[in-house]
């Protein structure tokens, strides 16, 4: 089953919820397949709380900033109601802000495998103040770090089954998948352990791996090749390094 989350607004969760629900009645169901391509974000409350729907528990982010009440950890408890159904994020160059916590939330927690291209990198939290000539300020509160502590800013989320790099490419990927090895391992990893500060050459370097572009039916082709083949799926899902993997910083 494919469900299409267009952005995060105040009912975003509460329709996941449901959808979800019909979801897992659905005889025979596989797996569940979320899209984001093409999600700008919206109500960062909104990607955790439904990031909530589908694990058990754990942390979905964390923010920080210069001001104390920036800074906080999202954590989720509750209860996965999809009892462990395979999960696919389909990810691309638009995907962007509480899209990208929700696409890394889920990765991090090895909870679901991501498809598709670099996400766009949009990981700040901004307040909306109004000017009294009627104009808007826009002021950065915290950034937006991903549970095993990398920043969404700049970086974005790298997939682990890449479908930019073209078709031949793409079914390599796959059939070393097949064979329990996973391409994206390397570039996967050097994410995770990016910390601030950081070069921003660095940043461009792991995004090239897999270069930010328009979702294609490519992605969904090669979500279907996972969830009808758990061997594949599990060998995505073993590129995600174990929490408290030591991180590099760039100097």
């Amino acid at each position: 089953m494919v469900l299409h989350i267009t952005a995060f607004s105040a009912n975003t969760a509460e329709e996941m919820s449901q959808y979800l629900d019909e979801a897992m009645n659905v005889p025979g169901i596989s797996g569940l397949i979320i899209d984001l391509r093409g999600n700008r974000g919206g109500v960062l409350q909104q990607a955790v709380t439904t990031s909530a729907l589908m694990l058990d528990h754990g942390v979905a982010a964390i923010t920080q900033g210069r001001d104390p009440q920036a800074n906080h950890v999202w954590a989720v408890q509750g209860g996965d109601m999809t009892n462990g159904l395979p999960i696919i994020v389909l990810v691309d160059g638009r995907t962007a802000s509480a899209a990208e916590i929700l696409a890394a939330a889920l990765a991090d927690q090895k909870r679901g495998v991501v498809i598709g291209s670099a996400t766009l990198g949009k990981g700040l939290v901004q307040t909306i103040g109004q000017m009294p000539n009627g104009a808007e300020l826009f002021v950065t509160w915290s950034r937006v770090l991903a549970p095993l502590g990398w920043p969404l800013q700049g970086l974005g989320v790298m997939p682990q089954v890449c479908t930019s790099l073209g078709e031949s490419e793409l079914e390599r990927q796959l059939q070393n998948l097949a064979e329990g090895s996973a391409d994206s391992r390397e570039w996967v990893a050097a994410a995770r352990q990016i910390r601030y500060p950081v070069d921003l050459s660095r940043i461009l370097t792991i995004r090239k791996a897999c270069p930010a572009a328009i979702g294609t039916d490519s992605d969904l082709d090669a979500a279907h090749s996972l969830l009808d083949n758990p061997v594949e799926y599990h060998a995505a899902l073993s590129t995600i390094p174990e929490e408290g993997a030591a991180p590099a910083n760039g100097g």
